[in-house]
């Protein structure tokens, strides 16, 4: 039987461990709780953590404890006034009892108290993008040396005391006890033999000076044994570890806006919470994903992030402008062999007469082969416009790498976040 002990440092009157094993009884609860927190705040202060309300009702579990055993009479320990037998009245009232708490008696209506806790940001983020993560996110060749894991690769005669590998060590003890002992408890059992058969003989034909020898013998050959150490400095074995170079799963998200004049204000503002929102899942959940921004109206630029999100450059619209600078990027600085290649766009849908043809001629010539996933948001709360029917045929092409949907208010974006970047079953 293996025994695990938790050592991590707990805070104040808190408990790690059991604190995760309510998180996780309860998390249907509180899940539903961080959803209604995120719709309600901005994806600013997205970055903290958050109050949770469970019903009592919700948290209460059976208890089993003995019966009173049937009539008994009890007198409580320090009681001065009353002796076994007395008779008292019942508390007096109306009905409504006459307790301390506030507002007024009523005949109708039931309630309980709510249990609230505090989720940390860890916590919050946690429940946040749980379940969430790049589609088809690939395991690309070896390009550089950077990202390496430790191995295990064998044994060694030095190391540090952390990787002592005990059961190696005590084995090479064994056997070199085994082989230092082996010569010394022969000639051992050999000068006993060789007493005992002295003593036994004849007392007229005993040699006191051999029998005297051969305990001498005898008592040095005892202390050399003793001398051999139970486990020395060349007995010991550690575990050798070196580090591997791993094929790299190095990412890339192009995040492309639209800012022409017929995105809105409103629009704009659910355009940037839904980046804000990508942005910060990447930043937490991916060490290794590059983020490039890119604003588009009739024409593109690459900016850096603070220009993405606070520009206020507006203009016409040509939204191939922005697909055309994304392949661009990729010939010149992302490989497809090295790199996996996202694309997040959001727009209203608004676009140039015969622009919408060429961005769905971009998109299946050049970029979705080369792509391991593109989501596009419609922020509208119209019907859908060219723009989106060339899309439908581009997703009719590539339905598993290829996803689109609208978003109309505020309270969408977490919705239509969550089904875009769902964590895939293993088959597909």
């Amino acid at each position: 039987m293996s025994y695990f002990i938790d050592r991590r440092a707990n805070a104040k009157h808190k408990s790690a461990v059991n604190r995760q094993r309510f998180l996780d009884r309860y998390r249907g609860h509180i899940k539903r709780s961080v959803e209604e927190a995120v719709n309600r705040r901005s994806i600013t202060d997205m970055e903290r953590g958050e109050k949770v309300s469970i019903p009592s009702r919700d948290i209460s579990e059976p208890v089993f404890q003995h019966g009173p055993g049937g009539r008994r009479s009890i007198i409580a320990p320090g009681n001065r006034e009353f002796v076994e037998g007395d008779r008292f009245k019942r508390p007096g009232g109306s009905g409504g009892g006459d307790g301390s708490g506030e507002g007024g008696a009523s005949n109708q209506g039931e309630g309980m108290d709510e249990f609230a806790f505090s989720l940390t940001r860890e916590e919050f983020l946690d429940f946040v993008f749980e379940g969430l993560e790049l589609p088809h996110l690939e395991r690309k060749p070896l390009v550089d040396l950077e990202e390496t894991r430790p191995v295990r690769a064998g044994l060694t005669r030095d190391g540090v005391p952390a990787r002592i590998n005990i059961v190696r060590s005590m084995r090479e003890a064994h056997a070199r006890r085994i082989a230092m002992r082996g010569p010394i408890r022969r000639a051992l059992r050999e000068a006993q033999q060789a007493l005992e058969a002295e003593e036994h003989k004849d007392p007229a034909l005993r040699n006191p000076v051999r029998i005297q020898e051969l305990k001498d013998e005898i008592a040095r050959l005892e202390k050399r044994l003793e001398a051999v150490p139970f486990i020395d400095t060349n007995d010991l074995r550690y575990n050798n570890v070196i580090q591997q170079p791993q094929p790299s799963s190095k990412a890339v998200m192009f995040c492309v806006m639209d800012v022409s004049g017929s995105m809105t204000q409103a629009h704009k503002d659910i355009a940037k919470r839904f980046f804000l929102l990508l942005y910060l899942f990447l930043e937490r959940n991916y060490e290794r994903v590059e983020l490039v921004f890119v604003r588009h109206h009739t024409a593109a630029r690459e900016v850096d992030e603070e220009e993405f999100f606070y520009s206020r450059e507006t203009g016409g619209t040509i939204v191939s402008s922005a697909l055309t600078l994304v392949d661009e990027i990729i010939e010149a600085r992302y490989p497809p062999s090295q790199w996996n290649l996202y694309v997040a766009q959001a727009s209203d849908g608004d676009n140039w007469d015969d622009d919408s043809l060429t961005c769905r001629d971009l998109l299946t010539r050049s970029l979705m082969p080369r792509l391991q996933y593109f989501a596009y948001v419609e922020i509208t709360p119209h019907a859908h416009q060219a723009l989106w029917e060339e899309y439908e045929r581009v997703e009719a092409e590539y339905a598993d790498r290829f996803a689109m949907r609208q978003i109309i208010e505020a309270g969408d974006i977490y919705p239509v976040f969550r089904e875009l970047f769902q964590r895939r079953a293993a088959s597909s």
